[in-house]
């Protein structure tokens, strides 16, 4: 099969990524071969180089495009949250949607974040930071709002969210999607915003039977 000519770069380049990102998860990145690409794709070889320098370049590209796509989509779904306490459930919610939307990606971006040595480097630590400034937003506007506690040592607090919300997929992907990965967005976010203590009722705000000292 093969792309028709009037076929526009942008829709050509969306396609082979795409294509790619199916055949990285099914073979492994480093067992991949840009002729497997192509061939998922529907373009001779040859095409792939007319927009790809090599196999490194489409990973590298791919997380630069796909970032661009799904940040466009957090911001637009946070935006319609009423406080921050919404804004940080629709956030998780579209995290873990868009993962369990394209398995494929999730499987690439484990991979690839777990890797000593990783090719996209720059490109997620871009996307972390992104992440992580928006829920800097999150959590400013929340103090704000008097919703959560001023005393909280953000730059912990956002590593600590991204870390929980990582896990929660790796936790899915490793036991094989059995369920589904969205239902664990409210369970995550009251974890966070509540830990695993009792409601305070003793001294000094203590969880009942915790210790003074």
């Amino acid at each position: 099969m093969t792309l028709p000519e009037s076929e526009d770069r942008a829709a050509k380049v969306q396609r082979i990524l795409e294509a790619a990102v199916r055949v990285f998860a099914r073979q492994g990145f480093h067992q991949s071969t840009v002729a497997q690409v192509a061939r998922e794709a529907g373009v001779a070889d040859g095409t792939i180089y007319n927009y790809f320098r090599n196999k490194d370049d489409i990973l590298i590209q791919f997380f630069a495009v796909r970032a661009a796509q799904v940040f466009a989509r957090f911001r637009s779904t946070v935006g319609q949250g009423e406080n921050a306490l919404d804004k940080l459930r629709l956030l998780l919610r579209a995290h873990l949607e868009e993962f369990q939307r394209d398995p494929d990606m999730a499987v690439v971006y484990e991979t690839e974040t777990h890797q000593r040595r990783r090719l996209a480097e720059e490109q997620i630590r871009s996307m972390a930071k992104t992440y992580q400034d928006i829920l800097a937003e999150i959590i400013e506007q929340g103090q704000e709002e008097g919703l959560f506690r001023r005393n909280l040592y953000t730059g912990l607090v956002k590593r600590l969210v991204l870390g929980a919300v990582q896990e929660t997929i790796s936790s899915w992907l490793r036991s094989g999607r059995p369920y589904d990965l969205v239902s664990m967005a409210d369970p995550l976010v009251d974890l966070l915003l509540y830990g695993i203590a009792q409601p305070a009722s003793g001294p000094g705000g203590r969880p009942a039977g915790a210790s003074q000292t």
